[in-house]
């Protein structure tokens, strides 16, 4: 078992910045591919950012390259997802994603084997 807990969530004016974190359990953080996903009004979940377990290589959705910045601490058992140039399309509850079994990033909400319980970000114009 994986537990993820999610903190950094709340409300900020278009163009600000927020930085999501997500702690996990488990000794073995460091060989975990982790994800964030989101899902905003209407929408179904979909993936915004991905890295290896060693957080050298990065994926982003289209929709946030450049703005968005995922990285991991395993040290401290951590991922964040650091938002600059935040709009209001970016209004969302934001999910971190751990991948247990499989071992590759995916773009694929199924791949994901543990969930964090979701942080709403909202930015208003």
């Amino acid at each position: 078992q994986v537990q993820l807990v999610e903190s950094g969530g709340g409300s900020v004016q278009a163009g600000g910045s927020l930085r999501l974190s997500c702690a996990a359990s488990g000794r073995t953080f460091s060989t975990y591919p982790m994800a964030w996903f989101r899902q905003g009004p209407g929408e179904e979940r979909k993936f915004v950012a991905g890295l290896t377990s060693n957080g050298v290589i990065t994926y982003y959705a289209d929709s946030v390259k450049g703005r968005f910045t995922i990285s991991r601490d395993n040290a401290k058992n951590t991922v964040y997802l650091q938002m600059n140039s935040l709009s209001p399309e970016d209004t969302a509850v934001y999910y971190c994603a751990a991948r247990v079994i499989g071992g590759l990033v995916s773009m694929t909400e199924s791949a994901y084997n543990y969930w964090g319980q979701g942080t709403q970000v909202t930015v208003s114009s």
